[in-house]
């Protein structure tokens, strides 16, 4: 299996901790966090994906507004800047231990924090960054 993610959700797992837009929301990112853990590869999909599916059923879903295409792709250019390869749809990621590290690293430097602009929950993520990601759900498969 494969998890698919839009770009800017590579950086929101890093620092998901259980919190979300609703508690549907938040048990389908905690399912999506196990299987990420459990060494699932990723694949960056355009547009909405495997963690915006429980919103998708609301009339003004934000998951297809342009502003999160934006996310996406200022995600998409600091992650293909810090990885050195690309990261675009039909990209895929493994999320081993020292790509975690690496990509943890980058978004507490805010190396990668562009996205995060006007995000109602970048003050949450830079609290989770400054305490070492304590908390984290999504960690790494190892081997």
């Amino acid at each position: 299996m494969t998890v698919e993610l839009r770009a800017h959700h590579l950086l929101c797992l890093l620092t998901y901790v259980g919190k979300g837009y609703s508690p549907e929301f938040t048990a389908n990112y905690d399912a999506v966090a196990v299987r990420l853990s459990a060494g699932e590869d990723v694949l960056v999909v355009a547009g909405p994906d495997d963690i915006c599916a429980p919103l998708l059923g609301q009339v003004d879903a934000h998951c297809w507004r342009d502003s999160v295409d934006l996310r996406d792709e200022q995600a998409a250019e600091d992650l293909t800047t810090l990885l050195g390869r690309p990261v675009c749809p039909g990209t895929s990621v493994t999320l081993g231990p020292e790509l975690l590290t690496q990509m943890r690293a980058a978004f507490a430097g805010d190396v990668t924090r562009r996205a995060c602009s006007r995000c109602a929950w970048a003050d949450l993520c830079t609290r989770v960054a400054a305490s070492e990601y304590g908390d984290v759900r999504v960690q790494a498969a190892v081997g």
